[in-house]
């Protein structure tokens, strides 16, 4: 199961941990994803979008 937004493509990704003393492990980021069933011409899908693309109105949430 990919982390990936549908619409704007955000996924996971990954860096370094930081401590005081300048450590380095590494760690990841996941997006905001949430599960949206929507309407795209005349059937219901079920996308994985983050919160960000849902707050910008790319998507209209089918009740």
């Amino acid at each position: 199961m990919s982390r990936t937004c549908d619409i704007c493509g955000k996924h996971t990704i990954t860096g370094n941990k930081v401590s005081h003393a300048k450590n380095h492990t590494r760690r990841t980021w996941k997006p905001n994803l949430l599960k949206v069933k929507t309407e795209i011409q005349g059937t219901t899908v079920t996308l994985k979008i983050c919160a960000r693309c849902l707050k910008s109105d790319y998507i209209t949430k089918k009740v």
